[in-house]
């Protein structure tokens, strides 16, 4: 039998990354932020390399030499994105190791300094409350959410969580639908433990036409595979001020820096961009809080969350895309009878 040669195309290398410290030596210099944002950049590099060198396989087996061809050129751009993005992602933990530290992210979570009894808080947090029944209803130009805070709890890591359903439709259809799991600590502050999230689809020719889930990403929980708890909300935040929000590494990573804690309209023109002025007069007066909120997974987006006393977040907005999410409904406080449509 004739063997058959496939030669790979001279394909260029990958760009040459400029030498950066070790993760052991990173921790000897007891820079256990920077350490951790080295090794999950490794991490990502491997997943790179893997991925190509299946790809590399897939396009082998290519008969045609045209197909072939167009193959290793979509392989070659794949590589070069994901090798970008792993840098940009590297680029952006060293962002927030300068502004949270160099510590370990170990944060103390123990079951003795949170509530259990969500009925009767210790010290409920004004801008993020936890009523069981609480309900909101926010909309975006194509999207309408529903939130609500349920009669449920969930142990996690020893600690008791409250059970928050929020529920994103398109179209009236249910498009992504998820359990948030968040503790409320005795001295005012509400802590981020995890999220079971789904992503839905409806096909054409289902009888009946229900909504499937498609896809569970993003879903982590403190205590499980390494994930860490964050803080959703402050008890008493400071402009300046950076926290991590979700700690669950090259899966979710968010984080927030608060930029005011005394946000009215037209106080501020930076952070009056793309607000309702209507809907931020009714609820801000001198005392809404807003905070840049970002994920080190997508470098470079970020969305600003505005927060007022009794009502929680009432707006969220995206600068670089224009998108806005309001809050046109709610049982919260009597201010939501005077909410604009």
């Amino acid at each position: 039998m004739r063997t058959v040669n496939f030669l790979l195309p001279a394909l260029a290398a990958a760009p040459i990354a400029v030498a950066q410290p070790t993760v052991n030596e990173l921790i000897a210099q007891g820079r256990f932020c920077s350490a951790t944002a080295q090794a999950v950049f490794r991490a990502c590099s491997n997943q790179t390399l893997d991925d190509y060198w299946i790809g590399v396989g897939i396009c082998i087996n290519e008969s045609d030499g045209r197909d072939r061809a167009e193959c290793f050129d979509d392989l070659k751009d794949s590589r070069d994105e994901a090798t970008d993005e792993c840098a940009a992602q590297r680029k952006a933990r060293a962002a927030l190791c300068k502004e949270v530290g160099e510590d370990r992210y170990d944060p103390r979570f123990e079951e003795t300094d949170f509530d259990t009894d969500f009925r009767n808080l210790t010290n409920p947090n004004a801008y993020f409350p936890l009523g069981i029944g609480n309900r909101w209803e926010f909309r975006s130009e194509d999207e309408t959410s529903v939130v609500q805070v349920l009669n449920r709890t969930k142990l996690i890591d020893d600690v008791r969580c409250i059970v928050v359903r929020d529920e994103v439709f398109q179209d009236g259809v249910l498009h992504e639908g998820t359990n948030d799991w968040f503790a409320q600590a005795k001295d005012g502050t509400v802590w981020y433990c995890g999220e079971e999230t789904a992503s839905y689809e409806t096909f054409k020719g289902d009888r009946p036409k229900l909504p499937e889930v498609v896809g569970i990403d993003g879903s982590f929980k403190a205590g499980r595979d390494g994930d860490k708890p964050g803080i959703i909300f402050l008890a008493n935040p400071l402009p300046g001020q950076f926290y991590v929000e979700e700690s669950s590494l090259g899966n979710a990573e968010d984080a927030t820096e608060v930029l005011a804690i005394d946000y009215s309209f037209g106080k501020n023109a930076k952070l009056d961009q793309l607000v309702p002025p209507r809907l931020a007069r009714l609820l801000c007066k001198n005392n809404c809080v807003v905070t840049r909120n970002f994920s080190q997974l997508e470098p470079g987006v970020f969305e600003r969350k505005y927060y007022a006393p009794g009502i929680g977040v009432f707006l969220e907005t995206a600068p670089q895309t224009g998108e806005v999410v309001r809050l046109v409904k709610c049982n919260v406080d009597p201010r939501c009878a005077q909410l604009p449509p």
